[in-house]
Formats: C-alpha cells, structure tokens, sequence
C-alpha cells in the first residue's frame, strides 16, 4: 500500500491548528464554571479525519485533582456543539471532526515516576557513603615480645 505522506502532513497541520485554536477557547471564551484552569496537550485526529481526541491537562495546583478533571471533561463536552461551530468558523473549513475531550494524566504520572526513582537513588547513595570507620572501631593487634 502505498504512503500517504502529504495526507499524514495535512492532518497533523489540521490537529496542530485544532489544538491551538480550542486552547484558545478554553483560556479565554469559555465560561464554565466546572472547566478549571486547564491546556490542550494533544490532538489525535482518527485516519479519515471525522473524529478527534482533545487530551486535556488540568493544572497541578488543583486540591482534589481526580473531580477536576471530571468536573473539567464533563464542562467542555458540555461546549462541545460551540467549539465546533467557532472551529468552523474561524478554520474556514466545511467540516470539522467530531470531538472527544479526555484528561490528559500523563504528566501526572512522569512526576509520580520521577519522585519514585528519586527516591530510590536517595537509597542507594545512603549505604555506598558509609565509611568503614562507621562501622565500628578498629582493633588492634598487639604482640608481645619475652
């Protein structure tokens, strides 16, 4: 079969100019109150174009993350009908995929990972700065001469 490059070229233009232009949104036209202080990090366009996944971080500063991001997804699926027409009318395009708003927890888990392997390396430092002299005095050995 053959390769398909300016189609991959042309969708992942059109997810760039999605995630850009609902980002947009988010910050500034949309006034939920249950969508939180929150950013676009990926669109994924399905490969005929008539759908796409919008993953959305929530900000870390948020107390009970976990009813964020579901108080968040469940506002902008909520706005989704809005976002599509001002995607159509800003974009200029006949047809604008219909869209799935999912939170984006990846950054959540790089920062659990990174604080789990800091702290093994914390472990292994511990016993290898050990000196021998911690480990107890040392004894001497005394001969006698008669």
């Amino acid at each position: 079969m053959p390769e398909h490059r300016g189609r991959k070229h042309h969708q992942d233009r059109v997810a760039e100019t999605l995630r850009e232009e609902i980002g947009a949104m988010i910050e500034g036209e949309l006034v939920d109150p249950r969508i939180n202080l929150c950013y676009v990090t990926e669109v994924v366009l399905n490969s005929g174009a008539k759908s796409a996944l919008v993953y959305v971080a929530i900000d870390s500063a948020v107390k009970d993350i976990d009813k964020a991001e579901k108080d968040t997804v469940a506002g902008l699926e909520a706005a989704k009908g809005y976002i599509r027409f001002e995607l159509k009318e800003r974009m200029g395009v006949r047809f604008v995929p219909e869209l799935s708003f999912l939170a984006d927890r990846s950054g959540r888990f790089q920062a659990r990972i990174e604080e789990l392997m800091d702290r093994q390396r914390k472990r292994q430092k511990t016993p290898a700065q050990e000196t021998p002299t911690e480990q107890g005095p040392a004894v001497e050995e005394t001969t006698t001469r008669e």
